[in-house]
C-alpha cells in the first residue's frame, strides 16, 4: 500500500462560536516496509495541489479561511502560489528560522493576497522581524497561565492583527480566554462533552422528537401532519425548506399534507434530524451545529458506495446524531431513550459497533486528525487517502451550501 496523505481539520472561530475558517492538518502515515517519501513535504504538495488545488470550484467556502501550516521547505516553494489567496492563511510553523528571506518571501505572499499566521511568536526570540506581516498571531493557551493572557493580548494587539486562542478544550477556558479579551478561538471543547446528567428537553426539541418517532414508526401522514400543526414554527420551517429554490418546484407549496407527500418518508427522516441539531439555536453554539452536521455528511458520503439509499440516510443520522450530548447536555444513552432508531443506529451511536459504526469512527478519526486511526479503519473499509480527502471536501462544502 502507498503512502498515504490525511486531511483533518480543527475549526476556528468567534466569540459568538461562529466558525470562521478551519486549519487544516495534514498527516503522513507509512508502513515501514513501503516506500517512504523523501520527505512529508511531497505528501503534502500532492494532497494541496491535487485535493486543494481546486478549492474555487469543489470548495465552496463562502467567506472562511483555510489555515495551513507551512514549513520551512513549503515557503520557499512556488507551488503555495496554486492555493487561492483570498481565503488561505499560511500559518508559518515556529521551527523555520526567521531570516531575512524567511521574511522578504513572507512579504511577497502577502502581496499576493495571502494572509499570514504566526505561532506562538512569544516563544520564539527571533520572531520579532516577522510580527509586521502577521495578519493572525495564535497563542496556545496550555503554554500560558491564564493571569499572562492579558500581558500577551496587549504585547501583540495592533489593528491589522487577529489573535486566536488555540487549544481551547473547556467551556471554562473559553470563558477565561474571551474575558481576557481574545476574539477569535480554537479547539474542540464545544465537542467534547464533559459528564452530563439528566434534563429536561426543551420544548422546541420536544416537537421535534415527537415527529421523528412518528415517522420512525410509519405512522400515516395524518397523525404526522397533526404534529406540525401543533407547533407553529416546525410548519412554518418544513414550508419554508421545501418552497427553497434547492428543490426547484414550478409551483408553492402551502400545505403540511402537501409537503409531506412531495418530500417522502426518507427526506422528512433527514430533515427531522437536521432540526434535531437546530431546533435549540438560540443555546446551541454554531460551531458546534456545523461539526455534526459535518459528521453527518461525512459519514454518509464515506459509506455512499457500501450502502443502499435508505442505509445512507441512517449513517447521515448516525453522524448528525452523534453530537446530541454535547447539543442536548445529556448521556447519550439518555438522549436514545426518547428517539426510537433502528437498531443499528443505535449501536453505532453506543459504542461504535455494527454496520455503521466503522463509518461514523472515520468520521471522527478525521475530524481529530488522527493519522494512524485513520489509515487503520480506511484500510479496513477498503479506501484510500485520497478517497477519504475527497469525502472531507465534499462534506464541508456541502454544509457551507446550507447556511446553517
Amino acid at each position: 500500500m502507498e503512502d498515504q496523505t490525511f486531511i483533518g481539520r480543527q475549526p476556528i472561530m468567534d466569540f459568538k462560536q461562529q466558525i470562521i475558517g478551519y486549519e487544516l492538518f495534514f498527516r503522513h502515515s507509512a508502513y515501514a516496509q513501503s516506500a517512504v517519501f523523501e520527505d512529508d513535504f511531497k505528501a503534502c504538495a500532492n494532497v494541496l495541489v491535487n485535493t486543494l488545488g481546486q478549492m474555487d470550484i469543489k470548495w465552496l467556502l463562502g467567506d472562511k479561511q483555510a489555515f495551513i501550516n507551512v514549513s520551512e521547505q513549503m515557503l520557499k516553494s512556488e507551488f503555495l502560489e496554486l492555493m487561492p489567496p483570498q481565503r488561505t492563511v499560511l500559518e508559518i510553523l515556529r521551527s523555520i528560522p526567521i531570516n531575512e528571506a524567511v521574511v522578504e518571501r513572507c512579504k511577497a505572499l502577502r502581496a499576493l493576497g495571502y494572509k499570514i499566521a504566526l505561532d506562538n511568536p512569544q516563544l520564539n526570540a527571533d520572531s520579532a522581524p516577522l510580527l509586521e506581516c502577521a495578519d493572525y498571531i495564535k497563542i496556545d493557551i496550555q503554554t500560558v497561565k491564564p493571569a499572562e493572557l492579558d500581558k500577551l493580548l496587549y504585547k501583540f494587539n495592533a489593528p491589522s492583527v487577529k489573535i486566536v486562542a488555540e487549544k481551547v478544550e473547556t467551556e471554562e477556558q473559553f470563558e477565561v480566554c474571551k474575558n481576557a479579551g481574545f476574539r477569535l478561538f480554537q479547539g474542540y471543547y464545544f465537542s467534547r462533552p464533559e459528564t452530563f446528567t439528566a434534563k429536561v428537553i426543551n420544548a422546541s426539541f420536544d416537537s421535534v422528537l415527537n415527529i421523528l418517532n412518528k415517522v420512525s414508526q410509519d405512522a400515516d401522514n395524518m397523525d404526522i401532519e397533526s404534529g406540525f400543526k401543533r407547533d407553529a414554527a416546525l410548519s412554518f420551517k418544513l414550508l419554508r425548506y421545501i418552497n427553497s429554490v434547492g428543490f426547484g418546484l414550478s409551483c408553492e407549496i402551502q400545505s403540511i399534507n402537501h409537503a409531506l407527500t412531495i418530500l417522502g418518508r426518507n427526506q422528512l427522516y433527514r430533515w427531522l434530524t437536521l432540526l434535531m441539531v437546530t431546533a435549540g439555536e438560540n443555546s446551541t453554539p454554531p460551531a458546534l451545529m456545523k461539526t455534526s452536521i459535518t459528521r453527518g455528511r461525512l459519514t454518509e458520503l464515506l459509506g455512499e458506495s457500501y450502502f443502499e439509499k435508505k442505509d445512507r440516510d441512517n449513517l447521515f443520522i448516525v453522524g448528525v446524531f452523534s453530537l446530541l450530548d454535547a447539543i442536548l447536555k445529556m448521556p447519550i444513552d439518555q438522549v436514545l431513550e426518547k428517539i426510537q432508531l433502528p437498531e443499528p443506529v443505535t449501536e453505532a451511536l453506543l459504542k461504535r459497533e455494527g454496520i455503521y459504526g466503522p463509518f461514523l469512527e472515520l468520521t471522527e478519526a478525521c475530524e481529530d486528525a488522527d493519522s494512524t486511526r485513520i489509515l487503520e479503519l480506511a484500510e479496513t473499509l477498503h479506501m484510500d487517502s485520497a478517497k477519504v480527502n475527497e469525502c472531507h471536501m465534499s462534506a464541508l462544502a456541502w454544509v457551507e451550501t446550507l447556511g446553517v
